[in-house]
C-alpha cells in the first residue's frame, strides 16, 4: 500500500475523516489534490499551483525520528533548509537521533511514508510524539501540510493549527537555532 488516498480506509484515521473534523471545528483551510508527492522535489513541481499571488507560505519536509532513549518526534522544517541529525539531536537536547521505521510511523503517527505532516498529530499526540516545528513558519501567511495522505495538501495559517492542536492535546515545541 502507498501513502494516497486510495488506502486511506486502512489507516487509523482517513484523509476524509480528518478533513470532516476540520471542517466540524470550524478550521478554515484550502484543499489541493495531487498527483502523490513523495519528495522535497516531487513537492516543488505542484507547489506554485496552491500559491496565492503574494502570499508567503512555508513549505515542509517532515522527518518522523526516535532518539537512544526510543522517545518519537515529528519535526516539520522549511523544505529547503539543510538536516544534520546530531546538530538537531544536540538543539534538542537528546543523543541519538534516527529516522523511524515505517511500521513504527504507522503505529505512533497512523501514516504510511510519504505522508508524514503535522497533521498526523491527531494520532502522534495520543502516542506521545513531540512535535517539532522551524520558527520560520512563524513569517508565512500559509502552512502547506498533507491530511494524513500524499496526494492532497491543505493550506493553513500557524494560528489555525494551533486551534488544531488545542483540540487534540498536542503541543508546538519550537526548534532552538541549530
Amino acid at each position: 500500500m502507498d501513502a494516497s488516498s486510495k488506502f486511506q480506509d486502512s489507516l487509523p484515521i482517513s484523509s476524509d475523516a480528518l478533513l470532516t473534523q476540520l471542517d466540524d471545528w470550524g478550521i478554515g483551510y484550502r484543499l489541493f489534490h495531487h498527483v502523490p508527492l513523495r519528495t522535497v522535489a516531487d513537492a516543488k513541481e505542484v507547489e506554485r499551483d496552491m500559491m496565492t499571488p503574494g502570499e508567503t507560505a512555508f513549505l515542509t519536509k517532515n522527518l518522523y525520528l526516535r532518539d537512544r532513549k526510543k522517545r518519537n518526534y515529528l519535526v516539520t522544517l522549511d523544505q529547503d533548509r539543510d538536516v544534520d541529525l546530531k546538530a538537531l539531536g544536540k538543539a534538542l537536547g537528546v543523543g541519538g537521533l534516527s529516522f523511524g521505521s515505517a511500521d513504527r510511523l504507522l503505529e505512533n503517527l497512523g501514516i504510511r511514508p510519504g505522508a508524514v505532516s503535522p497533521l498526523s498529530m491527531v494520532n502522534g499526540a495520543k502516542a506521545g510524539v513531540t512535535f517539532i516545528l522551524d520558527p520560520k513558519a512563524r513569517e508565512a501567511d500559509v502552512l502547506f501540510f498533507h491530511p494524513l495522505v500524499n496526494d492532497r495538501t491543505v493550506a493553513i495559517t500557524l494560528a489555525e493549527l494551533e486551534v488544531i492542536f488545542g483540540h487534540i492535546g498536542a503541543e508546538i515545541t519550537w526548534l532552538p537555532e541549530l
